[in-house]
């Protein structure tokens, strides 16, 4: 039976370290990020691959940095056919990658060579793209450089965010990846080299990342809500005077002489707001600070009463 050692840590990994156990793989640990305090009520929660591997009686590792680790040395003890990573989050040291005795091996959320880093999905969003897929590559030193063993392509719908992304992704990656384990195992199957003068990278999303801008035409706030939902969210600093987040918009083919931020028209369950460049987008589904969730038609007949045409009801600060 060919052993593996799995390291990932979010849903998308989990998907897969199922698929893999399902395939009657040999897991020999699971290797996953620390549990994290989450919510306001700081609740410590297991990643979602740390509760598969509990739920088949697998070896869980969890260290906060793997190569200044007690943990390596028996890592790399267990001496694994292959190592398989998804959305780990760490890079891996190189001890550990050639204690594989086939090969390590990364399922990586993008059309390699481009996007790589540790948000793939959500700047593919966030730049429009029409498409992504999955990249099975071999793992070397250098981020998701490695050579490509299969790919997969997976359309981007506009009503797609980087949630629904990454349950479709998740069942892609699992898929593609059982095809070609045992090409790789047999050795019939040799990695393709990537263009490097097609690479770009899709490094983790910062905080400041997370701001709306009236800069932005109602087509790329749609895009920027949508890779940021539903986590972390996408939020404008002064919405009636509030930091709230958009958390659904709908870019209209329509035009304005109003400037970004200002009302284009209201009624009782709509709000239409001008965006940069004349655009227009209607707004959905909002979180003003300190408030749950709520659509338009919620808001309006509370906290936004009183709000008319031509207002200015989004700042940047």
């Amino acid at each position: 039976m060919t052993s593996v050692i799995f390291m990932g840590t979010p849903k998308f990994a989990a998907t897969i370290l199922q698929g893999i156990i399902d395939a009657k793989y040999e897991v020999k640990a699971v290797v996953t990020q620390p549990d994290k305090y989450i919510g306001r009520k700081r609740i410590l929660s297991i990643s979602p691959v740390k509760e598969v591997a509990e739920n088949n009686k697998i070896s869980v590792f969890q260290p906060s940095r793997l190569g200044k680790s007690d943990e390596l040395q028996k890592l790399i003890a267990l001496k694994p056919d292959l190592i398989i990573t998804a959305a780990f989050g760490q890079f891996l040291p190189m001890s550990l990658i050639e204690s594989a005795k086939i090969a390590a091996v990364n399922v990586h959320g993008s059309l390699l060579p481009k996007y790589r880093g540790g948000a793939p999905i959500q700047y593919a969003i966030m730049n429009g793209e029409e498409k992504t897929g999955v990249t099975l590559i071999y793992m070397i030193k250098k981020m998701d450089a490695g050579k490509m063993l299969a790919q997969e392509e997976l359309p981007i719908l506009k009503s797609d965010n980087n949630g629904t992304i990454f349950d479709k992704m998740s069942v892609l990656g699992k898929n593609l990846l059982l095809q070609t384990l045992p090409k790789l195992i047999e050795g019939t199957i040799t990695g393709v080299p990537q263009d490097e003068e097609k690479v770009t990278f899709a490094p983790v999303i910062s905080a400041k990342q997370e701001e709306l801008s009236l800069g932005l035409t109602s087509l790329e706030l749609d895009y920027k809500i949508r890779a940021l939902s539903p986590n972390p969210g996408a939020y404008f600093k002064s919405f009636l005077g509030k930091r709230t987040k958009f958390w659904e918009i709908n870019p209209l083919n329509e035009v304005t002489k109003y400037e970004a931020g200002i009302v284009v028209a209201v009624a009782k369950k709509q709000l239409k707001i001008a965006a940069f460049g004349g655009s227009v987008y209607e707004v959905n589904v909002i979180q003003p600070a300190g408030k749950p969730k709520m659509t338009i038609g919620n808001f309006l007949n509370g906290q936004g009463q009183g709000i008319k045409v031509g207002q200015r009801i989004i700042i940047d600060e």
